[in-house]
């Protein structure tokens, strides 16, 4: 039986695997890009480092750590850190491209593109979430426990708003967020996002 977990530094590595096992529309990313470590440095691992407070995992019994919610509870604060402490320390593994063309060079471009105030969604729903499950774990209820743990912390500290972007072609998960109450939200070109509002 599975349960939920606070997160731990030493599930990092899990981190980084579950994120790419799950990257592409809920598909398996693995061998997408020339570095699979890419989706999980910009949108799994730095969360927990930032925000271990706000990092959840599924661990089976045999202590596989097989899914995850990370957040941030202030999104301009989150970028601002994103780009001054975070980025720069993966810069010389993801060189900024000249002109991005492909879609990787694209996800790294979205690294260098990290800075409070961009997110117009930030203002009345200023946390956001990234939450990522195997295929094994679907089902269960999993999810949305993860994702009522998260909002009752975020409830707990006053936070007013979460938002959260998806790939639309992820229709399975935008049933999920819809299921869970949350309504659709300005997404920029190519993305979908949805938010809830706690207070």
């Amino acid at each position: 039986m599975s349960r939920i977990r606070p997160y731990r530094p030493s599930d990092r590595d899990a981190l980084y695997e579950v994120c790419v096992r799950t990257a592409d529309a809920g598909a398996d990313a693995t061998g997408l890009f020339s570095d699979d470590s890419l989706w999980g440095d910009l949108f799994a691992v730095p969360y927990a480092e930032r925000h271990p407070d706000l990092a959840w995992v599924v661990e089976t019994d045999d202590e596989r750590v097989i899914g995850y919610i990370v957040a941030t509870d202030d999104t301009d604060a989150f970028a601002t850190w994103f780009r001054d402490e975070w980025w720069p320390t993966r810069q010389d593994r993801y060189p900024q491209p000249v002109e991005p063309t492909t879609r990787e060079e694209r996800m790294i471009e979205h690294g260098y593109a990290q800075a409070p105030g961009r997110d117009g969604n930030a203002a009345e729903h200023p946390a956001h979430l990234h939450i990522d499950l195997l295929p094994e774990t679907q089902g269960q209820g999993l999810g949305r426990q993860l994702i009522e743990t998260l909002f009752a912390e975020l409830t707990r500290r006053g936070v007013r708003g979460l938002h959260l972007g998806m790939d639309p072609n992820n229709t399975g998960a935008a049933a999920f967020y819809e299921r869970l109450g949350m309504k659709p939200l300005p997404a920029e070109p190519g993305g979908q996002s949805f938010g809830v509002r706690f207070v």
